[in-house]
């Protein structure tokens, strides 16, 4: 696949980010204020940077497990057809499950990921997600928490990638094609 070349316009800072993830924090922990230990599942790739700056704001008893799902593969599109490439490692019956992702756009991997993931009867199965983009949902789906709320653009940096690129950026920038 060819890129047309591209220039990134930082979206929202790296500072920003930190100071939204304590407050995130805060608010998870009074949710689960009375778990014996919370089941983090960050949705791979996207989700890695953010889930590690999350889990270690905590201050509660964490467990990390990972599932890959995919709907873009190395296009700017959603398919619409969630694949799941990876399943967790872990059991959650009866457990506390936190669902982390990068982005909520049409909300179709956010919705199947969390009716697969409640046919497996967790005690308590919430989400967070970095970002929303409101505009683009096609499911009724939003996340139990969102750090921030995007308009309609592609974007990239702090685990988001375009074509497996950008994804080391400490901020969140806008793609603009040149």
């Amino acid at each position: 696949m060819t890129q047309k070349p591209y220039v990134i316009d930082q979206m929202i800072s790296a500072k920003s980010i930190a100071a939204r993830i304590e407050d995130l924090a805060t608010e998870i922990e009074a949710e689960y204020k009375d778990t014996n230990k919370l089941i983090v599942v960050g949705l791979l790739r996207g989700s890695f940077v953010f889930i590690a700056d999350l889990v270690r704001e905590l201050d509660l008893p964490v467990e990390v497990d990972f599932l890959e799902a995919s709907s873009y593969g190395d296009g700017m599109e959603s398919s619409r057809e969630v694949r799941i490439l990876k399943d967790l490692r872990g059991q959650i019956e009866g457990r506390d499950v936190l669902v982390v992702e990068d982005i909520v756009d049409t909300g179709h991997t956010l919705h199947q990921v969390i009716d697969m993931l409640n046919t497996r009867h967790p005690a308590k199965l919430n989400s967070i997600a970095l970002l929303d983009k409101p505009s683009r949902r096609e499911v009724d789906m939003k996340a139990t928490w969102t750090g921030f709320e995007i308009p309609d653009e592609f974007v990239v940096g702090y685990g988001i990638d375009y074509a497996q690129r950008n994804r080391n950026l400490p901020f969140i920038g806008k793609v603009r094609f040149t």
